[in-house]
């Protein structure tokens, strides 16, 4: 006789089934939740690279009274650095006088 008997002592199929459903939701939250948080710090990355671009811009024309000529002028001679494998800057000038359009890409 089976004492403290209230139902059914074996789970089964159904309750390893129950048991992984639960383990794959779990593990694809997780792996969401990573995707999620790299997207962002991509996203604040490239705010940043932008920022920088135009403080740089903007400190050469205050100084020279010109705009720069290319972007390698703000990395040789005010120390702007980026990761060229994660992004690319498209710097296209116009005129000594006029404001250059930036572009800002992310590489994939």
């Amino acid at each position: 006789m089976k004492r403290f008997y209230y139902g059914r002592q074996h789970k089964g199929m159904r309750g390893a089934m129950i048991s992984f459903i639960v383990f794959f939701v779990v593990v694809m939250l997780f792996c969401a939740g990573i995707d999620s948080a790299s997207q962002k710090a991509k996203r604040e990355q490239k705010a940043g690279l932008e920022n920088a671009v135009w403080r740089s811009i903007t400190q050469y024309y205050a100084i020279e009274g010109r705009y720069p000529e290319s972007l390698e002028v703000l990395k040789t001679e005010y120390g702007l650095q980026y990761d060229s494998e994660e992004f690319f800057v498209d710097y296209q000038v116009y005129g000594a006088n006029l404001m250059p359009d930036v572009m800002i890409l992310e590489r994939t």
